[in-house]
């Protein structure tokens, strides 16, 4: 009875972390499978290791943990029995290649196993949100493979897979406009594109040979790529399929350029999606084949544009009403004095001003396929930005980025080759791109209507919204600097000078490109009064002083005080008693507080502190700038005065010490080596 009433003794292992948390070893007898297939199960399923909270399961430290639910799930995936198919087949061709049966051997490779992981897209990504969500990693190793070579262990098949996947999601960012935010750096280029209202931010190397390390693991990688080829494939389909497209996109010849390079492909999928957009009206398009001539491929241009202009017209027709509506309303001109002051009351500029404001967002408008999807309003203001302007890219250009970010905004593009969309001497061009230290000689004979800029004027108008002037952006002039999207100055506490002028040309004011660092130091003289004012009336009293003492030196009778610099001492003086007693509340609050929220509020304001002495440290640096870096008088450059400067004090110390009979001077005496 009583070893009934104990129970059953339980096995070890069987229950608590022990049972829960199990290593990787136990995994792999548990599912009969190699490290390389568990491997490749846990990275297509999702599965990652977990720590265990508290104590480590068996006192092993340093190992790897799995828990027991996350390999029961990968007990029942269907991609283990395709694993273990495979394997099979392998034996089976290897050992008819062992006996030299190599008709055999052919006949079976034909029939080998294959496997899709469209299940594991829609299981790990039931809303289309969350794909959307997921897709930073996705990208960035996509382009990765993309600027990669095919050696080693990465084959042909991943790299042209990966330029394709690159080169439609370049193709949809540019024809949608969803590309927001743009930044240099020098791991990359770094991208971000709103899609539904969700963020997407990926990096775009730069086009380098790439340095292959031998210490990473390229099969991991491309089993990550494998997995996201198919989830790339989900999202693009959808993301076409609401612009009226079918996906995947014909491939086309690059021309006269290498197959292979992404921005042949790039364009070569910008051009069959303006096509498919062009021709369909509804969501499944029958897009243009590679059967098809070119002849038949323009007379259906032909035929599209027709149908759109039909349309366009109608919509230029209402306009071109509601700006005469606005013309009519407007007041009509009086030789009188008092309706010249009536008129002047007036908004007289509003109706025109909407009417125009239609117009360019009508525009914007027609420039973007809706299809099902609603237009964006944000996508609609990115449209007008370069909306009218052409530019052209220089053969030293990256073209695969910058045609991106440039057609996203509403610009047309054109480049150094054959299949360019527009000549090298269209008078049509406004901004010509060059990344080169002055211009070549043969530049002389195009147009003079155009603009010669660097390639960061493209980025910096993207990111602050505002085309700025391209005086800063000439050839071979020093670049201003290139700031982040992605840093919030409010937050951090600090606004780069750069940043306070193009917030002043946003609010319509002039600021003269050559002098505005100097306005800047202007800025910073002006706000020194205003740190004067904490000061103790000492420091008062000593100016009021020194200030008497100028006056009786030059012999002039005091002026009598007037009433606003009256007010403004006495404002200053209750300023400085609302400080001291604020000071002193705050010290009686927190002599009150328990130690615990005393601790904590001491922790706080370390960070705060922490924080400003950055700010001041960046605002001492810009002030040292400002001050020295113009030549002097003499045309020495700043470390030319700095050198000067410490030589005179150094000659000035060695003076005053040989006054005193000493020489700071090494004496040199040899050494007796005994």
């Amino acid at each position: 009875r009583k070893l009934s009433r104990m129970g059953k003794k339980q096995k070890g292992n069987n229950a608590g972390l022990e049972a829960t948390f199990i290593g990787r070893s136990k995994c792999l007898k548990l599912l009969q499978v190699t490290i390389k297939d568990f491997r490749r199960l846990c990275i297509l399923k999702g599965i990652y290791p977990r720590e265990p909270r508290g104590r480590i399961p068996g006192n092993k430290k340093g190992q790897t943990f799995y828990h027991i639910k996350d390999i029961k799930a990968l007990a029942h995936e269907p991609l283990l029995e395709s694993f273990r198919e495979f394997r099979a087949f392998l034996k089976k061709i290897r050992r008819a290649a062992g006996r030299n049966e190599k008709d055999e051997a052919k006949r079976k490779n034909v029939v080998c196993p294959s496997y899709t992981l469209h299940h594991l897209v829609r299981e790990r990504y039931p809303r289309f949100a969350d794909a959307l969500g997921d897709l930073d990693d996705a990208l960035t190793l996509t382009f990765l493979f993309a600027a990669l070579p095919s050696e080693h262990n990465i084959k042909a098949k991943v790299s042209n897979s990966a330029k394709s996947l690159a080169s439609a999601w370049g193709a949809y960012c540019a024809t949608a406009g969803c590309v927001t935010k743009s930044f240099i750096s020098v791991k990359g280029i770094y991208m971000e594109a709103s899609i539904q209202g969700v963020p997407i931010r990926w990096v775009i190397p730069h086009s380098f040979t790439q340095f292959m390390p031998n210490d990473v693991d390229y099969r991991v990688m491309t089993t990550f790529f494998e997995f996201y080829e198919t989830l790339l494939n989900f999202v693009l389909f959808k993301l076409y399929n609401d612009l009226g497209v079918r996906y995947p996109l014909p491939k086309v010849e690059a021309g006269s350029e290498v197959k292979g390079s992404t921005s042949a492909i790039l364009s070569s999928n910008l051009k069959s999606l303006r096509n498919a957009l062009d021709s369909s009206s509804s969501a499944m398009t029958a897009i243009v084949s590679d059967s098809i001539k070119e002849g038949d491929d323009e007379n259906t241009q032909s035929s599209s544009t027709a149908k759109k202009s039909k349309g366009e017209k109608k919509k230029q027709k209402k306009l071109l009403d509601s700006v005469d509506k606005a013309l009519q309303d407007l007041p009509q001109e009086s030789d009188d004095d008092d309706d010249d002051d009536d008129d002047e009351k007036m908004d007289v500029a509003g109706p025109l001003k909407d009417a125009l404001e239609n117009m360019s967002e009508e525009q914007a408008k027609t420039s973007l396929p809706s299809g099902d999807a609603e237009l964006d309003d944000d996508a609609i203001k990115r449209r007008r930005l370069f909306h009218g302007l052409t530019f052209f890219l220089s053969r030293e250009i990256p073209r695969g980025y910058v045609e991106l970010i440039s057609l996203a905004f509403g610009a047309r593009v054109g480049w150094e080759g054959s299949d360019s969309p527009i000549a090298a001497d269209d008078p049509s061009i406004t901004h010509h791109i060059v990344d080169r230290p002055k211009l070549p000689s043969s530049y002389g004979k195009l147009p003079k209507s155009r603009e010669f800029v660097q390639p960061q004027w493209i980025f910096d108008c993207s990111n602050f919204m505002f085309l700025l002037p391209v005086a800063k952006y000439n050839v071979g002039v020093t670049l201003p600097p290139h700031l982040s999207p992605w840093v919030d100055d409010e937050e951090e506490g600090y606004k780069p000078a750069y940043a306070e002028e193009i917030e002043r040309l946003k609010n319509g004011e002039t600021v003269d490109p050559a002098t505005a660092d100097d306005d800047d130091g202007d800025e910073s003289i002006a706000d020194e009064p205003a740190e004067t004012i904490d000061q103790p009336d000492q420091d008062d009293d000593e100016e009021d002083e020194d200030a008497s003492e100028e006056d009786d030196s030059d012999s002039e009778p005091e002026k009598p005080i007037s009433k606003k610099e009256k007010k403004k001492r006495a404002k200053e003086k209750e300023e400085r008693k609302r400080q001291r007693e604020e000071e002193e509340a705050h010290t009686l609050a927190k002599s009150m507080m328990s130690r615990k929220a005393a601790h904590l509020y001491g922790r706080m304001q370390h960070g705060l502190a922490k924080k400003k002495a950055k700010i001041d440290k960046l605002s001492s640096r810009r002030e040292e700038l400002e001050i020295t870096k113009e030549k002097d008088a003499l045309g020495r450059t700043p470390s030319k005065q700095k050198v000067d400067r410490l030589k005179k004090e150094r000659k000035t110390i060695e003076d005053e010490y040989a006054d005193t009979g000493g020489s700071m001077k090494r004496s040199k005496k040899r050494r007796s080596h005994g």
